[in-house]
């Protein structure tokens, strides 16, 4: 079976957050699983000079504002999976991240930038392209994909199959009305019915109005997307189509995130072997200008810092989380409202608060690694990953119960912990007392050691592993493509 895979994203090359770490994880398992897989990505720098192996598959004149365009087909670094690479210098060479400028501001012809991907997406799709490989499967990710669904359900001639795939609901590509005419799809797709929404234009609802099959990144958020709380303004469109919106949970790339092989760590350790989590916690403490001290539960925390994530609610409780000896370590970076704040708490309990803002993967497996416990309290969550590092670490999440929060983390009460299955702690109200309620019980099971130790070997043995997703995918796929697998 041939899929092509478009996203804007792929770690290890570009990255803002999970989906990269899906794009670069999953191809990797469909592959595995017998798939003949590629990618097509926009050709921003660092992608364009990683991709090995470069060949120019075809030049085509103006699009999209972009004076030139060539589409060339290397391999990826690391993974060695097939790539498409769109080189448009206009649109996508330049320094700032993929979606914005390096102060922050949005790129003003984003709307340019990920039309392209989803027009080369669905002539690549078609087979215009390269006419050396056809895919039967496009599966686009997220709003800046999202557009190929539009442009092969507007070819009469399209034979291959479609899915998009909801990352993130709360992020949906919205641009100008007036805007439509440089897309090039017929008037009719701007109607209600097509991409305008609240006299707007939508790349996301492209995705959910077009394709032949929507997933999200968990069973949990695929309902959830379909309610008004949680729908983003689009929950009628997901419930219109019903049962043709499901939920796959992702995974975790094991040959990235493995205590045992890990080599940013101070220690490696495994669920067998757990000595080397007390040199990591040890270490972490040091790093970081804490005090050295291995009866202090050390809650972590690695996320954008953002009101979906929940992070103000980690402010209001950390007087309560520090009067029970507990001690914070905290790397991430997003509203400047509360980088100040948590930089603030550092400096106010330099023993027991430590701040890095920024990102950085080398120190965020070392801070995993070193907690006890990882804190994850979004007031909405897709799936999330950090709570999934949490596990393979032996870093029992604290979540709250929403998306694949719910749907990874066995709350450790009375009866899961007898029957086995707690893997970490879990609260439901967006609460600053309802968090403290969970920190709580989290500092009191850690004043356990043989009931900390039971936790974590349990946590550690859950699978979560791209192989089952990529399983999934496939029957998914298989489903759509009929007889031509």
């Amino acid at each position: 079976m041939k899929v092509l895979h478009a996203a804007a994203e792929v770690f290890p090359l570009v990255k803002t957050g999970g989906l990269a770490d899906v794009v670069g994880a999953l191809p990797q398992a469909l592959a595995r699983a017998g798939a003949d897989v590629r990618l097509v990505l926009p050709g921003l720098p660092a992608i364009v000079d990683a991709v090995l192996h470069q060949k120019t598959i075809v030049e085509l004149g103006p699009l999209f504002g972009a004076g030139r365009v060539a589409v060339r087909l290397g391999t990826m670094p690391y993974s060695h999976v097939s790539a498409y690479v769109i080189d448009a210098p206009y649109l996508y060479r330049r320094g700032g991240g993929p979606y914005q400028a390096s102060d922050g501001s949005e790129w003003a012809d984003n709307l340019q930038r990920f039309a392209l991907l989803g027009w080369m997406a669905a002539h690549l799709a078609s087979g215009e392209i390269d006419p050396d490989w056809t895919p039967q499967l496009l599966h686009a990710h997220d709003w800046h994909a999202a557009l190929a669904c539009a442009y092969m359900a507007a070819h009469p001639g399209n034979t291959a199959s479609s899915v998009f795939t909801v990352h993130n609901l709360a992020f949906q590509g919205l641009f100008p009305q007036q805007d439509f005419a440089q897309l090039g799809l017929p008037l009719r797709y701007m109607q209600s019915h097509g991409l305008e929404f609240h006299g707007q234009l939508s790349f996301m609802k492209a995705g959910l109005k077009y394709a032949q099959r929507v997933t999200t990144v968990s069973p949990t958020y695929a309902g959830e997307i379909a309610t008004h709380e949680f729908g983003c303004g689009l929950d009628g469109v997901i419930r219109g189509r019903g049962a043709e919106v499901s939920g796959i949970l992702n995974g975790v790339d094991g040959t990235v995130w493995d205590p045992a092989k890990d080599s940013s760590l101070s220690a490696r350790y495994s669920a067998k072997d757990l000595a080397g989590k007390s040199r990591n916690k040890a270490a972490l403490q040091k790093e970081m200008g804490l005090e050295v001290n291995a009866g202090a539960p050390l809650f972590g925390v690695v996320s954008r810092l953002s009101a979906q994530k929940g992070l103000d609610l980690v402010l209001a409780a950390l007087p309560a989380l520090l009067r029970q000896g507990a001690q914070l370590v905290l790397q991430g970076s997003g509203d400047p409202v509360l980088e100040a704040a948590f930089t603030a708490a550092a400096f106010a309990h330099p023993a027991k608060v430590a701040v890095r803002i920024g990102y950085d993967e080398t120190f965020a497996h070392r801070l995993i690694a070193g907690s006890d416990v990882i804190i994850v309290p979004s007031r909405f969550e897709p799936c999330g990953l950090t709570q999934l590092y949490g596990l393979r670490y032996g870093t029992l999440p604290l979540v709250r119960r929403v998306g694949g929060l719910a749907d990874t983390v066995v709350d450790a009460s009375e009866a899961a912990v007898r029957d086995g299955l707690a893997t970490g702690f879990s609260f439901d109200a967006a609460t600053p007392a309802a968090l403290e309620s969970a920190l709580l019980r989290a500092v009191q099971a850690h004043a356990q050691p043989e009931l900390w130790r039971r936790l974590m070997v349990t946590a550690m043995a859950k699978d979560f592993s791209w192989e089952g997703a990529a399983q999934h995918y496939m029957t998914l796929y298989r489903g759509l493509t009929g007889p031509r697998q």
